[in-house]
């Protein structure tokens, strides 16, 4: 039995791919942060999450899944990803950026940056290996 690699030729491809979708969701998100934390971050990335499913789903991972299966596999990922990296972020930067002399919208702004960070990471492994996972031949 094989052992998947952990790092191959889709990782370059899926920052590509997190380029512009980093990009688009950093405008959003800066753009609504009058919305507060949650709801700008939340717009972003769902809008960001569009563009990288159908990208990474093709491009990056060349799933052969079926739409509708890798698009609920997708969103469930993108879902426990992003509520994983924002939620760590919030008390890891509040910890780490409580007792400077930023305002609070530059703290706030650096825990977004921060969970963005975080969520690229679990979200590369949840896309590889769980939403856009390459099928293998079952055995007789």
């Amino acid at each position: 039995m094989m052992h998947p690699k952990w790092l191959d030729a889709s990782v370059p491809k899926f920052l590509l791919v997190g380029v512009g979708n980093t990009l688009l969701s950093a405008v959003l998100m800066f753009a609504l942060e009058g919305l507060g934390y949650w709801p700008s971050t939340a717009i972003a990335y769902a809008a960001g999450a569009v563009m990288s499913f159908f990208l990474n789903r093709r491009f990056t991972f060349h799933s052969q899944e079926t739409l509708a299966r890798s698009a609920v596999k997708f969103a469930l990922n993108v879902a426990v990803c992003y509520i994983l990296a924002y939620s760590l972020a919030q008390p890891a930067a509040g910890w780490v950026l409580g007792h400077t002399a930023l305002s609070q919208i530059w703290r706030e702004r650096l825990t977004k940056i921060a969970g963005m960070g975080l969520y690229t990471v679990l979200n590369y492994f949840g896309q590889r290996f769980f939403a856009f996972q390459a099928r293998t031949p079952r055995q007789p």
